[in-house]
């Protein structure tokens, strides 16, 4: 009996050995030869150590075609199983390039479908890992069939559980809309790429000529077309800012909400600020310096920070309380925004909705950008975006107006009228339809029209200047209650603080609805 057990063990032992080595050893040095890790070092190098479960060891596909019936791997090319980070469950799923360039097929997509619908029972967070070539060719449509199953799962978990896609490699066709579907995605500088169709497809058809690089590597997902929302250095670098981005996700949409640990104290002055917000409206400043002095500890985890700059988003605590933090930035295009600025911000406003994370909107705007090229590129219903977000919103919305805000973009940007809970201003706010010179031109265009020289001149400078005094202020609108308070920027932090807190357990019931129609 002692030797049939030993065998059995002996056995067992064997079958974790053959199944840790997934393709073999050739193809993990060819891996590694790369600067690419394996799917398992990845998952290792993600979660804490010795915290992962493996589920599906052994689980093999059931081809016949092609002889495929003579080629498995143990595992069918990915690794699935749960974790920790930061002792916060996780479900995970990392595919294995060194079996058959880590292709799709039945089983394997049965192995992904299995571990996302238990972190969906289980309310908790799944990162998925992808390097892969795309479907496995010899399974046929049992392959395509993989790929629904799991964007069908996506959708199910979409604003139930957080989801982030890490592309360590290659992600092609339809393997890229899982991701797409997802919360937040990863990509590598230069080893990683997503595109729909590649290079040699695109010049068979279209006869451009473009490299993988340029169709679909981290910078131009990450900067020009908006898929990526953190481009990594490496792929260390990459386990890194998700563990750093999982600080501030909860595990699902209704879970306690739990303080972010800080030594910061909420009673220090502001005291930089006092002097970053330049009078002349014209003059820019960088708004991440203001949100660097209110928030705990000086940490703002910036998402999609390389594309759509005029308009930042991010996560960061004030007091422990966990937020998200929209603002517009004047460095960059005056802060205007546009469409590109508006779909990102509509986006994060509507994740931080989903999953209870209050939201600090910081405005200095000018307007929406004009031109042809927006107006023919639907700014008015990309536009329209981000005001759904915002007014579907029924988390804590606060709102502080820092120099400017002027005509549409002042509605849209958390405006009292839309739904914030608390609107705040600086005594430097310029709260109006749009700027004085602008006005002027418009209203006083009568007055004006004659004048010459100096007589001209100084005539508009006398009605700009009476204009501002009327309008380029916060007062009008807090004497008409859409201001709730005018603030000194020292004391932002404390402020912001003490909202927070006031609206802790808010609670918004909405009318009932299958679900709203946001413009796409």
């Amino acid at each position: 009996m002692t030797d049939i057990l030993e065998l059995k063990r002996d056995e067992l032992l064997e079958k974790r050995r053959v199944a840790s080595l997934g393709g073999g050893e050739a193809r993990i040095q060819k891996q590694h030869e790369q600067g690419k890790y394996t799917a398992r070092e990845r998952i290792e190098r993600l979660i804490d150590p010795g915290t992962f479960i493996e589920f599906d060891r052994f689980v093999t596909h059931r081809c016949h075609q092609f002889g495929m019936q003579k080629n498995k791997f143990l595992g069918d090319g990915v690794v699935t199983g749960i974790g920790s980070i930061d002792g916060q469950r996780v479900a995970v799923y990392s595919q294995d390039f060194t079996c058959w360039g880590g292709a799709l097929g039945a089983a394997h997509a049965k192995k992904i479908c299995k571990i996302m619908k238990f972190a969906l029972e289980n309310r908790i967070p799944i990162i998925g890992i992808n390097d892969s070539g795309g479907a496995r060719i010899q399974e046929g449509v049992e392959s395509l069939a993989g790929y629904a199953d799991i964007f069908h799962l996506n959708v199910k978990a979409s604003g139930v559980i957080p989801q982030i896609s890490l592309i360590m490699g290659p992600c092609a066709g339809g393997a890229v809309y899982s991701p797409a579907i997802t919360d937040f995605i990863f990509m590598v500088d230069k080893s990683s790429y997503m595109f729909v169709t590649g290079p040699d497809v695109i010049k068979a058809v279209t006869h451009e000529e473009v490299s993988k690089e340029d169709l679909g590597g981290a910078r131009r997902h990450g900067e020009t077309s908006g898929v990526a929302n953190f481009i990594c250095e490496n792929e260390d670098s990459a386990f890194e800012r998700v563990r750093e981005l999982m600080t501030f996700l909860p595990s699902s949409n209704f879970a306690p909400k739990e303080p972010r640990p800080t030594s910061d104290t909420i009673f220090r002055d502001n005291l930089k600020i006092k002097n970053t917000v330049p009078a002349n409206p014209r003059k820019p400043y960088d708004m991440k310096e203001i949100i660097l002095d209110i928030v705990d500890d000086n940490h703002f985890l910036e998402v999609h920070k390389d594309y759509a700059k005029n308009i930042i988003v991010g996560f960061a605590s004030i007091g422990g309380t966990r937020v998200g933090i929209v603002a517009n930035q004047p460095a960059v295009l005056a802060g205007v925004l546009d469409i590109d600025s508006s779909v990102k911000g509509a986006r994060f406003v509507r994740f931080c909705d989903a999953f209870n994370i209050p939201i600090i909107s910081l405005v200095d705007v000018p307007g929406f950008l004009p031109g042809t090229v927006q107006e023919y590129g639907g700014i008015i219903k990309h536009g329209s975006k981000l005001l759904y977000a915002y007014a579907e919103a029924t988390v804590p919305l606060i709102t502080l107006i820092t120099r400017k805000s002027y005509g549409g973009a002042y509605d849209v940007m958390a405006s009292k009228h839309i739904g914030a809970d608390v609107n705040l201003a600086y005594p430097t706010a310029e709260i109006a339809v749009m700027g004085a010179d602008g006005a002027v031109n418009i209203v006083f265009r009568k007055e004006l029209q004659g004048l010459e020289g100096k007589e001209f001149d100084d005539k508009k400078a006398e009605l700009v200047a009476n204009y501002e005094k009327e309008f380029a202020n916060p007062y009008k609108a807090a004497e008409l209650g859409y201001l709730d308070s005018v603030i000194l920027p020292e004391e932002t932090r404390q402020r912001l603080h003490e909202y927070l807190v006031a609206l802790k357990n808010k609670k918004v019931e909405l009318p009932k609805r299958k679900h709203g129609n946001i413009q796409l």
